[in-house]
């Protein structure tokens, strides 16, 4: 079985009850919105929807209690994905590879933002010039973003939008893609935010980008992918400082201003990002622009475009867009990325965005 993270990262139990309870209370606003009593034809045919997922997600269950149990749940996420869509019209929901967890087990296993305010004294980045804005951009189109990758159980969430982040970086600095190490910082990261007692990076049990980066320009950079390959476990640090491959030169936080946001991602690469991923976990495609979402931040992510067209067939209009690199892997959503819109931090989206340099760093 794998090893449930505790991946609301928090350290202390007290901690994670509180953010269970938040995360049942983003339910609990998306019910009383959308009666359950509207979604239950869905659940017709939920015996032939539970044999199609398991053997397209290969589920298998030890007991028979076990499998009564997962089926159970399934309905529970048959009914929250009919919510979700009727919330969320302009985007997909409905079965992932998450439909047999529920949302709590979600949380634990799949995210891993530890839940803080960013430091008083964090840098600010510098106001950009923003009238000249091209209307679309996208890094995949510029050989700046590595293939989409997946964290498995753990809660390592920021660990990837901090090496995606520097892989960028370290493009725009030397050219050069490189997928870097996120199973070093997992292993050998335990910077601590200053303003938060015992709010420490903490492999599968959550972390921080920012924290992640004073890490790095601590230790001098990140090793490779290949040469500290990612397990989805903790374990003791391995870094070996002869294999740097990319290291930070600064980092910085970004306004919440959507215009400074992607000025920023277009001058200096692709940015990491918080978000609220309630609607992730039922989401399949199309762009995400729900009337409610809460802005309790639980997961990071890379924002790596963004782009016009999503039609929104309540307000009868185009609807702009980011485009979000997320780690878990390319079956889930649009292989492997969400689009969430622009426009009114949709879920958090704008909250905490940081921006970080690189320095070259030949290979040894």
């Amino acid at each position: 079985m794998a090893r449930y993270s505790l991946c609301a990262l928090l350290l202390f139990a007290a901690v994670a009850v509180a953010a269970g309870a938040n995360t049942d209370a983003d339910d609990i606003l998306i019910r009383q919105v959308v009666p359950e009593g509207e979604v239950e034809d869905h659940l017709l045919n939920a015996e032939h929807h539970f044999s199609n997922f398991k053997a397209k997600f290969g589920k298998t269950y030890a007991t028979k209690e076990e499998h009564d149990h997962r089926f159970g749940v399934f309905k529970s996420n048959l009914r929250r994905a009919r919510l979700h869509a009727q919330l969320d019209p302009s985007a997909v929901h409905g079965v992932t590879k998450f439909s047999d967890l529920t949302p709590a087990e979600f949380h634990r296993q799949f995210l891993g933002l530890k839940p803080l305010r960013l430091p008083a004294n964090a840098q600010k980045a510098p106001i950009l010039p923003t009238n000249n804005l091209p209307k679309d951009f996208d890094w995949r189109d510029k050989g700046a973003v590595t293939n989409v990758k997946d964290q498995g159980a753990c809660g390592s969430c920021w660990s990837f939008s901090t090496t995606g982040a520097l892989e960028g970086a370290h493009f725009l600095a030397t050219g050069e893609l490189v997928s870097l190490s996120e199973q070093q910082l997992v292993d050998c990261d335990h910077v601590c935010d200053p303003e938060e007692y015992g709010a420490c990076d903490a492999g599968c049990n959550g972390g921080l980008m920012n924290n992640a980066f004073e890490y790095i320009l601590g230790a001098g950079g990140v090793q490779r992918e290949e040469d500290y390959p990612y397990t989805g476990r903790d374990s003791s640090c391995k870094f070996d400082k002869s294999k740097i491959a990319a290291s930070v030169a600064n980092y910085s936080v970004i306004s919440l201003d959507e215009d400074q946001i992607a000025a920023n991602l277009v001058k200096n690469g692709p940015l990491a990002v918080a978000i609220n991923a309630v609607y992730m976990q039922t989401y399949i495609g199309g762009v995400s622009c729900p009337y409610i979402c809460g802005k309790r931040l639980d997961h990071g992510v890379l924002l790596v475009g963004y782009g016009e067209g999503a039609y929104a067939p309540i307000r009868f209009k185009e609807k702009p867009y980011w485009i979000i690199k997320n780690s878990w892997g390319e079956s889930w959503g649009e292989n492997g990325y969400y689009k969430i819109c622009r426009g009114r931090n949709v879920c958090g989206v704008d909250s905490m965005v940081s921006t970080v340099g690189a320095i070259h760093t030949s290979r040894q």
